[in-house]
């Protein structure tokens, strides 16, 4: 079974609803996905009953240093707190610590960042340049930690291009989390292309400036 762990909708900055992602999920012979929306939960919830997939809970938090993916949380976690302070956070709401993309430039953890108590790392994600997916997967590899992977979709094209390789036997999203967490799975995603650098650079300082020069 195929997962895409990281997938954005129009509740956040996406261009997609979450039904339609469901609906392209579906198309694309996934198994499960993760509409990991910009601190909010409500892409879920807008699917959360859909029985033809498997929905991982959770969303994308903004901390202070960088990103953090909370799987498994069901309730919004307030952006813009510590490090540390996020990752309590979500496990106080039942959740698991990924760190998203780290070392993307403009909005992911450095190693430094990563401090005790995160449950994972994104490893791959297939907006991430090469060398920063790199990165993360020595990053897991030094702290032992287990990866997850995603597309980090914000068109329906863009689905899928980032998977986690799960075992068939999983059939709800807390056998999707344990089997990421005890590592039995694979990842992949599609490398990014250097013009694809280029345009998501210049896209990204864009976005910066206009809501001026702070983190999403």
């Amino acid at each position: 079974m195929n997962a895409d762990l990281h997938v954005h909708s129009t509740r956040s900055d996406g261009k997609a609803t979450p039904q339609e992602i469901v609906e392209r999920a579906i198309e694309l012979g996934l198994g499960c996905i993760a509409i990991m929306d910009h601190n909010t939960v409500q892409g879920y919830l807008d699917v959360k009953d859909e029985d033809r997939i498997i929905i991982v809970p959770g969303v994308e938090v903004t901390s202070a240093a960088g990103h953090i993916l909370a799987y498994g949380v069901t309730e919004d976690i307030p952006p813009m707190m510590s490090v540390r302070d996020t990752v309590d956070a979500i496990h106080a709401a039942g959740g698991y610590a990924f760190a998203a993309h780290p070392h993307r430039i403009w909005s992911g953890l450095k190693e430094k960042d990563i401090v005790d108590g995160f449950d994972g790392i994104e490893g791959l994600n297939r907006r991430s340049s090469p060398s920063a997916n790199r990165k993360a997967m020595e990053i897991a590899k030094k702290k032992g930690l287990p990866v997850s992977a995603g597309s980090d979709a914000h068109s329906l094209s863009s689905i899928g291009l980032g998977l986690v390789e799960l075992p068939d036997a999983c059939g709800t999203w807390q056998d999707v989390m344990a089997a990421v967490l005890s590592g039995d799975v694979g990842v992949w995603c599609e490398r990014r292309t250097p013009m694809m650098t280029v345009r998501y650079g210049v896209k990204s300082i864009g976005k910066w400036i206009f809501r001026g020069f702070r983190r999403t």
